[in-house]
């Protein structure tokens, strides 16, 4: 029993710190969101992550420390209330 459960936390331990690639969430993104994502890479933003928010896609960029975060509908929000872990 406690091999398999050194093999969960084995397991879980690489999936949180192997990130997909970003072509990866760039395909979970919907069309607004993809237009929005490349206005703001023209600032050097990158698309970092997509989050779920309530069953709704949040599109998750970063430049130089600074967060943006982009809703299904394309609207874009450069100070988000959110946490990065």
């Amino acid at each position: 029993m406690q091999a398999h459960d050194q093999v969960d936390s084995q397991m879980h331990v690489e999936r949180r710190t192997e990130s997909p690639h970003q072509s990866v969430w760039w395909n979970r993104l919907s069309l607004a969101q993809k237009f929005s994502a490349s206005s703001l890479g023209k600032f050097g933003y990158e698309l970092s992550f997509v989050r779920n928010d309530n069953g709704r896609s949040l599109a998750v960029l970063m430049c130089n420390g600074g967060v943006a975060v982009i809703t299904e509908d394309g609207e874009i929000n450069s100070s988000p209330d959110i946490q990065i872990r």
